[in-house]
């Protein structure tokens, strides 16, 4: 165990998965491959707001999850899916795929996401760090959640999900996420949950 959780810490982080096994069995990050298409709504978003996607990362390794960075990450999960309203594009702007952040309060799954995202960087985490990602849920809808990428592991921050979980956690099927290097740049996932590994790539 990482000496600087401590015990409350850890007592708090195993509360959430739900036992202290699952916590510290080891880091766990997903496979990423190659270059894959740009969401159509997330390149729209780029023309409106082109600051967000031209954010560049060195390649280094991921953020240190300490117990300050950890807190702020429940934090802000818990902070953004209490104050916006669920509401979809279709009934907000009159057609599918919007992204954008929350308007008046209110959003659908990538607005949810990118206000999460917005807030945990000017909170000082690295652009390369905070990554949308797409994912399947298990009936079949499509769905984006916020990975955040840390040295304990890949974390996801959803919006139907009260509690920040590794990605291997959840029952979502992982299809692609930003770039880690380049926010405007998206790459394939191996979501074999076999091959998840227990180190830095």
């Amino acid at each position: 165990m990482n000496k600087k959780w401590g015990v409350p810490l850890a007592a708090a982080v195993a509360l959430q998965f739900g036992c202290w096994g699952t916590a510290f069995a080891g880091a766990s990050f997903m496979h990423t491959g190659g270059r894959t298409t740009q969401p159509v709504g997330h390149y729209e978003f780029c023309q409106g707001f082109p600051q967000e996607c031209r954010q560049a990362t060195p390649k280094q390794a991921p953020v240190e999850l300490t117990r300050a960075l950890w807190d702020k990450i429940v934090s802000v999960n818990n902070s953004v899916n209490t104050s916006v309203a669920p509401r979809t594009d279709m009934e907000m702007w009159g057609r599918e795929e919007v992204w954008s952040f929350p308007a008046n309060g209110e959003g659908d799954c990538e607005d949810y996401v990118l206000e999460k995202r917005r807030q945990l960087m000017q909170a000082g985490v690295p652009a390369g760090n905070l990554l949308v990602t797409v994912v399947r849920q298990p009936n079949g809808d499509g769905h984006a959640v916020l990975t955040a990428h840390t040295s304990m592991g890949d974390f996801i921050l959803d919006n139907l999900e009260p509690r920040v979980l590794t990605w291997d956690e959840t029952e979502y099927t992982y299809l692609k996420r930003q770039s880690d290097r380049n926010s405007g740049a998206w790459v394939t996932i191996n979501d074999g949950r076999a091959d998840a590994v227990a180190s830095v790539r």
